[in-house]
């Protein structure tokens, strides 16, 4: 039988028609063909390949709400990876002439040759490449099972971190290197696998692994860091002595009109807790002196207070500095002489030795009338 002029392209008009009405009806009902990777796909000789399909996965990134974290926090982030994937087209490989079957298998290889944007097996893993910035071991990496192209998974993916409380204010990058697989090659079966005991194989599929890294940017916010830079000064047991405390603003933001508080309990007390600093520029520092006293019964060692700044940051509202620790050193009181004690010693012995020589001469004096 001959073939008419054109019946070619009409066919090929016809199956690359389907082929977009298969596709479109995927994307709408989130139905697909399965496409598991079950068994090792036959080689070559066993499969003919009608179409070859161009286009790929094409995967991105998104964060779900606000990047901005502060020194010392921890959060979980929700990050959404999305699949951008085209397909272009396909190129045919060979003609399939009039025969129903062939043109049959040729457009089923095209229904599966559109699934090739589909990402599979995608392993996403969140590296921070900051020392200030740590990704919790038990979140860092993640898999999902496919991404579809135009399709949202149903859940994000969350990694917590951890912001180190001496963190420059800035933006760090964090990469996020994706590890997945898609379908690179649809071949038909056209029955020979029966033999290799795949019956219900119709075609075979050859996956091909790909890479790709994203980056996600986090923004730590500039702000006032308040530390406890100096201590001096001693208390000795049973009494009270004046503590200097230098704090430093190490941060990138003034501390305005900045109040220290020191927080003392037994055998420590403090008589006046709270002491004003005034504004502290970054890289500049402010002394509080307080004055503190121990119990007599005090244990000697070093005693780690408590303290805080209180102060008004650049937006005008109040603002409070981390816990900070102040190290006081309790020390033995110096044993002081006591003069009254002293002189009672010095009159009881002074009459012990008048009492001892009128004792002696009266001996004497008997001795003699005796003689």
């Amino acid at each position: 039988m001959k073939n008419i002029p054109g019946t070619k392209n009409f066919i090929h008009v016809i199956v690359i028609l389907t082929v977009v009405v298969f596709f479109i009806m995927f994307l709408v009902t989130g139905v697909f063909p399965a496409s598991a990777k079950e068994f090792l796909p036959p080689t070559y000789e066993h499969t003919t390949n009608f179409y070859t399909g161009y286009g790929e996965p094409d995967l991105y990134a998104s964060v779900i709400g606000d990047m901005e974290l502060k020194r010392g926090e921890t959060r979980d982030i929700k990050i959404v990876i999305s699949n951008r994937g085209v397909l272009y087209g396909a190129k045919s490989a060979q003609g399939v002439g009039t025969s129903k079957t062939k043109q049959a298998l040729a457009m089923r290889e095209m229904e599966y040759e559109s699934l090739r944007t589909v990402a599979y097996g995608v392993k996403a893993t969140l590296v921070s490449n900051s020392e200030y910035i740590d990704v919790d071991p038990t979140t860092n990496s993640q898999t999902i099972e496919k991404i579809f192209p135009g399709q949202l998974p149903d859940d994000p993916l969350v990694f917590t971190l951890k912001v180190s409380d001496k963190a420059p204010a800035g933006v760090y990058m964090l990469s996020l290197p994706l590890v997945y697989e898609y379908k690179k090659d649809i071949r038909m079966t056209m029955g020979s696998t029966n033999i290799m005991g795949l019956p219900d194989a119709d075609h075979a599929t050859y996956f091909q692994t790909a890479n790709k890294t994203l980056t996600i940017p986090l923004i730590i916010e500039p702000e006032p860091r308040l530390s406890v830079t100096n201590v001096s000064g001693q208390i000795p047991t049973g009494g009270k002595a004046v503590i200097n405390v230098t704090y430093t603003n190490m941060g990138e933001l003034p501390a305005t009109d900045a109040v220290a508080r020191i927080i003392a309990m037994k055998p420590l007390s403090c008589e006046r807790s709270i002491q004003t600093l005034g504004t502290i520029d970054p890289g500049f520092s402010k002394t509080a002196s307080f004055v503190i006293s121990a119990e007599r019964e005090a244990v000697v060692k070093t005693y780690g207070l408590d303290s805080e700044i209180k102060y008004i940051d650049t937006d005008g509202d109040i603002a409070y500095s981390r816990n900070m620790k102040v190290d006081v050193t309790v020390t033995l009181a110096k044993q002081k002489l006591n003069i009254t004690a002293i002189a009672i010693a010095g009159i009881i012995l002074t009459l012990i030795v008048l009492i001892s020589k009128n004792i002696l001469r009266s001996m004497n004096q008997k001795k003699r009338g005796i003689e």
